[in-house]
């Protein structure tokens, strides 16, 4: 096999494994429009992929026998989800992370789980970790942390190939010109000799046992064996220096955690989230917030800038979040991922588990959090996009809603919050 040599940066897209509920929805739709779709969307279809050869030429490298080899046998994925596509109903997919209920994301007994394969592993591979922590300034436990969020630790096979996905959703995808770059990325990585039968894929692309979309493995991945081949899919020392060299090249702080889990003081509340929130570690201990479980924070970490992060509102763990948490959510834009990779560290670390509990508070639910959104923007709340996804911001700007309309403050879009926007309209 050709070597591959990695080198410049590229955006990450954050895509994951969608919730089960996105899965039966797409599954359905697509019994209604298989391959029995028209012969001119096929011969469209090839169209495309034919205009893009000069590119893949000029610019990525791929020669016409590589090209040629992919292009005349591919087929479109039209099951896939987050597709586009005349006289069906658009679809967007809602990743676990923005639909499951925070206690059921947060899972305490899977955490626990993933913890003990996480200390066998830093036993196994100390040597790759001693260099990775040295080389990146990463810590071993994230490293692991991310590894066993994206893949369980490699349990996890992508069921789909990469090109078909990646050049489907180039084609007829909701996010074509993303995609366009990163099928384009895929065909110089085949270029560069690396197996297709090696890229299986998320429904969005991302592969390998950290799940890199392709323009990254031409942006963070990382050589460990030398040999000039990094094989983010069955070494994991190289998957594991890839995720480091990710996180470093989006701003990893060395020598810092992701956070601290706190209680609120009575003084305040959780309408204080989000990082217009940023203040010094030592103005918030000013304003009465603690450590729980009777920690102290550590004297050099007392300057650092943190805000407060309220993953499921006034119904679970809040937290100081410094600027190793933005990092993590770079990785994947998710409070909750970033929450449960930074628990999982810790865990694997010799940590345990939260000391606040999280409570049944029900799936995170689309219209009513786009209904919520738009009523709080139309108010001169700060809302800048109703998307329908809880994010710091939303939740911040609930809390304010409450607090100025005299309701209990729980930062978290619900029923009530929706009825009061609705019986006070006009």
């Amino acid at each position: 096999m050709q070597r591959m040599t990695i080198g410049r940066p590229a955006d990450k897209l954050g895509a994951r494994p969608f919730a089960f509920q996105a899965l039966v929805v797409c599954m359905m739709l697509a019994s209604f429009w298989s391959w029995s779709a028209p012969a001119q969307a096929r011969e469209d279809f090839k169209t495309f992929l034919e205009n893009l050869w000069p590119e893949a030429r000029d610019k990525y490298g791929v020669s016409r026998q590589t090209f040629d080899k992919v292009v005349k046998s591919l087929k479109p994925d039209l099951s896939l989800p987050d597709l586009e596509i005349p006289g069906r109903q658009k679809t967007q997919v809602r990743q676990s992370e923005f639909t499951s209920e925070p206690s059921d994301y947060i899972d305490a007994a899977y955490l626990a789980r993933l913890a003990n394969t996480g200390q066998r592993l830093a036993s196994e591979h100390k040597a790759a970790l001693d260099r990775i922590e040295q080389e990146f300034g990463v810590d071993r436990y994230s490293v692991l942390a991310i590894f066993g969020r994206e893949t369980a630790f490699g349990a996890y096979t992508p069921k789909y190939d990469a090109i078909t996905v990646l050049a489907t959703q180039a084609w007829t995808g909701r996010r074509k010109e993303m995609f366009r770059d990163e099928f384009l990325y895929a065909l110089k990585l085949l270029e560069k000799g690396v197996p297709r039968n090696k890229m299986r894929a998320s429904w969005a692309g991302a592969m390998g046992l950290t799940q890199f979309m392709p323009s990254e493995f031409f942006a963070h991945v990382h050589d460990m064996g030398g040999d000039g081949y990094a094989d983010l899919f069955d070494s994991v020392p190289d998957a594991l220096a890839s995720a480091a060299r990710q996180l470093k090249n989006k701003g990893w702080q060395r020598g810092q955690t992701w956070g601290y889990e706190v209680a609120i003081p009575e003084t305040s509340d959780c309408s204080l989230e989000g990082p217009p929130g940023l203040r010094p570690l030592r103005e918030w201990v000013a304003l009465g917030y603690r450590r729980t479980g009777g920690r102290e924070f550590p004297d050099a970490m007392l300057n650092e800038n943190a805000y407060l992060m309220s993953p499921a509102g006034a119904h679970g763990p809040s937290f100081l979040a410094l600027e190793n948490f933005q990092v993590i959510r770079r990785y994947n834009t998710s409070d909750l991922y970033a929450t449960f990779v930074g628990n999982l560290a810790d865990r694997i670390a010799g940590g345990g588990d939260f000391h606040t509990r999280w409570e049944a508070i029900g799936p995170q639910r689309t219209a009513l959090i786009r209904g919520i959104q738009q009523g709080l923007k139309d108010r001169g709340y700060g809302i800048e996009t109703v998307d329908g996804f809880i994010g710091s911001n939303t939740r911040r700007q609930v809390g304010r809603y409450q607090k100025d309309n005299g309701l209990r403050v729980d930062c978290w879009p619900s029923d009530a919050v929706l009825n009061h926007l609705q019986k006070t309209s006009g």
